[in-house]
């Protein structure tokens, strides 16, 4: 029998190229279908198993749909475009890469610090437009701010062992972290309420999933509380910080800049304040963008997908290792 596994986004590199020559598994890759509900709905059909990125929203309703699924494969870390509840109750495993990735996110954050303390893509631009603005461009160490890291889970603590390295001063808000676990031993980070951390902090770097509680969490009220001099760094969830009130902000003087990676729509569908703005640095959602992790990645999702079509268990499962629709 063989296993057909719908790759519905471009989720490309060695580990799928090796996929697709198995005999026992029939890879349909088709990475623009995600933009068709119907093409995917139809596709869906016929799948045993689907492997996405982003993009593609695995709703109840193409749940419903994939009467043979027995894996949906997440080739990245947050599942806010599958319905997991809907795929648990029909018995269907969810697998993802939530570490795989980590650290080239963690790296980004950490250039995101220094482009904003050392005004390093406006002296970029502005050499190109033809000028030489030394003194324009005079920026700040990073040694002996602090750093606010809201959310210190994987990524969180790596960012937090790199800013140590660089002399920074370390607080945290993360209502699920325990202070006294081991791998914050030796970082000397101070776990604070939020209010506080925002009142701190000279940088702020978020690293949340997107949840009701996190939704906008930074907003007026937030910026309010920050340093005129502080910056904000997002490489989380682009719904994490309300975009109205981060351009009012930026207009304001509340807050010194910020570093987006991720917006609250993608891609923004127009050149808006943040944009345009000279107090932000902004990248097209590429933190978890380097050839390293997205070869960790695909082979932690084609890795798992095989295992579970050939009735063996995933490893980077989200609820269960083994889909229970066989058990039944």
């Amino acid at each position: 029998m063989v296993n057909r596994i719908l790759v519905t986004e471009a989720v490309k590199g060695e580990a799928m190229d090796l996929l697709r020559k198995e005999e026992d598994l029939e890879v349909i890759f088709e990475p623009d279908i995600w933009s068709d509900a119907t093409a995917l709905t139809k596709a869906v059909a016929n799948a045993e198993a689907i492997i996405v990125r982003n993009q593609t929203q695995v709703t109840a309703e193409l749940i419903a749909a994939a009467p043979n699924l027995k894996i949906i494969a997440r080739a990245g870390a947050g599942l806010d475009n599958i319905d997991t509840a809907a795929a648990t109750e029909a018995g269907i495993v969810v697998s993802f890469a939530p570490n795989e990735n980590s650290l080239s996110v963690a790296e980004l954050a950490m250039g995101m610090f220094l482009s904003l303390a050392r005004n390093i893509a406006a002296a970029d631009q502005d050499i190109r437009d033809g000028n030489w603005n030394r003194a324009k461009f005079m920026g700040g160490e990073l040694s002996g701010k602090t750093l606010g890291i809201v959310g210190i889970g994987r990524i969180g603590t790596l960012v937090a062992q790199r800013a140590k390295a660089f002399g920074m001063n370390l607080v945290a808000h993360d209502k699920f972290a325990d202070p006294n676990a081991p791998h914050y031993a030796g970082l000397d980070v101070s776990f604070i309420e939020l209010d506080e951390l925002l009142a701190q902090s000279d940088f702020i770097t978020v690293h949340l999933p997107l949840l009701p509680d996190t939704r906008r969490l930074f907003n007026k009220e937030r910026f309010a509380k920050m340093k005129s001099t502080a910056y904000l760094v997002n490489t989380s969830r682009g719904e994490v910080v309300d975009e109205f009130d981060l351009a009012q902000a930026l207009q304001s003087g509340a807050i010194a800049g910020a570093a987006l990676d991720v917006r609250e729509i993608e891609p923004p569908t127009q050149v808006d304040v943040i944009v345009r703005s000279d107090k932000t640095v902004l990248t097209p959602h590429i933190a978890a963008f380097t050839n390293e992790a997205q070869e960790r990645v695909v082979a932690a999702v084609c890795r798992d997908s095989a295992a579970v079509l050939r009735g063996q268990e995933a490893e980077g499962f989200f609820n269960f290792a083994q889909p229970k629709r066989l058990r039944s």
